[in-house]
């Protein structure tokens, strides 16, 4: 009876238990004008985020327009990292034993209010398409060049995301130098209408779902919460057949992260405990899910530590969670 009862608990125990997804990843923002200032060492953080498990690093590059109105998209001084800090960084997570998912995303100088880059509306859509054409490709050799294994063709640009024909053109010629896979970044609420994942090899999402309304609900809470958003995201996996790929996913170590974890202007006051129940409640939701194929998240740049309020998990109690899950086999 004994061996009867230890065997069926083998049969019913989950053998994903503590599974993470193929690509283990941490995203890392290349504030590069910010780390030069504070002292901080990017390859330290690349070791960083080898030490805690992860086997993929997100290296997050960005250009500007000044306006949603805007046509012409452009490097930023201040902002954008140089080509060959780039490249020495990527040859550095590669010596790290890293894979690199190379992820160029658009930001928007002037903001007013309910404006970001998914409401982008130039004025002359020719002309914008031909500059946000030439940003890809710009990203597209070095990824080429450097043997990237993972790059993104867009990210969170919902006003063009029925371009479809236009999508479609870039996608082409991104494959005809770049013989990697790619995805596309679509915002959590907005996935279902990405009219070109045919031509790609995942669907990627950023994955910044409210939890919760109350800042101390409890982790079994926040894990139904993620179930619900996992069972819809699983489901559309399996419609459009390519697997998923949640390209960003963060808290900060704030009171609230739970309640909007989008919200980056936040100065709430620190809350170190409701950033790992929200780590926690992701885990907890998606281990063992065969539609992940990957998790990035976000984002081990900044000071990290006990009085840290940002979104790195870094010295936090949220990093073990993410050292547990991305360690266990």
């Amino acid at each position: 009876m004994l061996v009867r009862l230890a065997l069926l608990s083998l049969i019913l125990a989950p053998s994903s238990s503590w599974a993470a997804p193929p690509m283990r990843g941490v995203a890392l923002g290349l504030y590069h004008r910010e780390a030069d200032e504070k002292g901080w060492s990017f390859d330290d953080m690349l070791a960083d985020i080898a030490r805690v498990g992860a086997d993929h690093v997100s290296l997050v590059v960005s250009w500007k327009q000044h306006d949603v109105k805007s046509v012409e998209i452009h490097p930023d001084p201040g902002v954008t990292i140089p080509d060959a800090r780039l490249r020495l960084l990527i040859r550095q997570a590669h010596q790290r034993g890293l894979k690199v998912f190379l992820f160029p995303i658009l930001e928007l100088e002037i903001r007013r209010p309910l404006e970001w880059r998914g409401t982008i509306a130039p004025r002359d859509v020719d002309a914008w398409w031909r500059s946000y054409d030439a940003f890809v490709a710009h990203y597209t050799a070095i990824a080429a060049a450097e043997g990237v294994e993972l790059f993104s063709v867009g990210s969170e640009l919902v006003s063009t995301e029925s371009w479809k024909e236009r999508w479609y053109a870039l996608i082409s010629k991104v494959k005809r130098s770049y013989r990697g896979p790619l995805l596309y970044s679509a915002n959590w609420d907005h996935y279902e209408q990405v009219s070109f994942w045919e031509r790609l090899d995942y669907v990627g999402v950023t994955a910044y779902n409210e939890l919760s309304r109350d800042p101390e609900a409890p982790e079994r809470e926040l894990v139904k919460a993620w179930r619900e958003v996992k069972k819809k995201l699983a489901a559309f996996s399996r419609k459009v057949n390519k697997r998923l790929v949640v390209t960003e996913v963060g808290y900060t170590s704030q009171d609230g992260a739970a309640v909007h974890p989008w919200d980056y202007t936040s100065r709430a006051r620190l809350d170190l405990e409701e950033q790992r129940r929200c780590y926690a409640a992701f885990v907890g939701a998606w281990e063992g899910e065969p539609a992940l194929q990957g998790v990035y998240f976000w984002n081990w740049f900044g000071e990290g530590g006990a009085k840290d309020t940002y979104y790195t998990p870094k010295g936090k109690p949220a990093e073990d969670v993410l050292r547990r899950w991305y360690r266990m086999r």
